[in-house]
């Protein structure tokens, strides 16, 4: 067990190497960078209660498991809230108890919500699992491209139309994959706060931590990770933008937004097929678009992932009382959502507190 700090650079490298190896091993969901070392360190800066369990064979690391816990043993999976991927990182055919694995961590129960495919030992566990869709880029962008347009010629021949259209009206399209600008990155969460209040959600920027953590993530940079923010600039001007997590094969999608302005070009549609154009360039395999059912999505992605949630528990009280006190806000809210006739309703009469909490008639 380790605090963040603790963790060795051996260890480190032991870690990044075993996400490097799960994919020819047929785990390529292990690679993901939100299970990567540098976004569990991160998160370490910003919240407390950050442990990493390092389970070893003869001494050499095999698995690695990071999580936050509190004072009674509640342990959650790390940026619980705000993590697309998470797990136990380890080695091929590595298996584990996951009761015994929670005892030697102190946890009586640990949660997830976007527990990857492949952690048998967790399975008992869960309670629903959820679409994750993605966009394959690893055959090529012009690949790519063909499929969108025989799976969904209208969307592909309108937002192109929209793109050469906003060039026109607004001044040469162009895309950085890789901007470095931190202005920048303030534009986007700015976007992205008026986005959530627009819509009734919650506002994650925020919260200090998850705004501190951002921009904690942009300036990392490993052989195997970087803080990505893709940016879609028209006459100069940035008209929408992305923040995302790149492993070594994996682009991890986070947090896209656009200038209201220009919502008529659909900006946030273009910039995302520039983004799978670089991607496919610069060696990635997916673009993993997260959790959830949104029509962008549905449009772009060419299959699905499958991630869970649930809990992990041991025979103990602080388990029963945490369970009892998440598992019906977990159903209520699930039940919403997997249901067109509440969803939706729901979804107009967030945007009407929206425009309320935004003093918009």
């Amino acid at each position: 067990m380790h605090r963040p700090g603790e963790l060795t650079a051996a260890d480190r490298a032991a870690w990044s190497a075993l996400q490097a190896g799960a994919r020819p091993h047929g785990a390529p969901e292990l690679g993901n960078p939100f299970l990567s070392p540098e976004f569990a360190l991160a998160v370490g800066r910003y919240r407390r209660g950050v442990r990493i369990a390092v389970l070893r064979e003869e001494g050499d690391p095999v698995a690695f498991l990071p999580f936050q816990r509190s004072a009674a043993g509640v342990g959650r999976a790390i940026g619980l809230g705000v993590s697309d991927a998470q797990g136990v990182v380890h080695r091929p055919g590595f298996t584990w108890d996951a009761r015994e694995l929670l005892r030697a961590c102190g946890l009586a129960v640990w949660e997830f919500d976007h527990l990857v495919g492949g952690q048998r030992p967790f399975e008992a566990g869960i309670t629903g699992t959820f679409p994750s869709p993605v966009v394959d880029v690893d055959q090529g962008y012009d690949t790519y491209l063909a499929g969108l347009r025989e799976r969904s010629p209208k969307f592909t021949r309108t937002t192109l139309a929209k793109e050469r259209r906003l060039g026109r009206d607004a001044g040469e399209v162009s895309y950085v994959h890789d901007e470095r600008d931190p202005a920048v990155l303030r534009t986007l969460t700015r976007w992205k706060s008026a986005q959530y209040r627009r819509t009734g959600r919650s506002d994650r920027f925020a919260q200090d931590w998850i705004t501190g953590l951002v921009h904690r993530l942009f300036h990392t940079r490993t052989d195997r990770f970087a803080g990505i923010l893709s940016v879609l600039y028209a006459g100069g001007r940035p008209v929408a933008a992305h923040f995302g997590l790149r492993g070594e094969r994996i682009l991890a999608c986070w947090f896209p937004a656009y200038d209201p302005a220009f919502a008529r070009y659909s900006p946030g549609l273009v910039l995302h097929l520039r983004m799978a154009e670089a991607a496919a360039a610069d060696g990635i395999a997916y673009l993993d678009l997260g959790r959830g059912r949104k029509e962008y999505k549905e449009s772009l992605k060419t299959r699905d992932l499958a991630v869970s949630e649930g809990w992990v528990t041991r025979r103990h009280p602080v388990a029963f009382g945490h369970r009892a006190r998440r598992a019906p806000v977990r159903a209520l809210r699930n039940a919403v959502v997997s249901r067109p006739e509440l969803s939706e309703p729901a979804d107009r009469l967030l945007k009407w507190a929206g425009r309320i909490r935004s003093g918009r008639p």
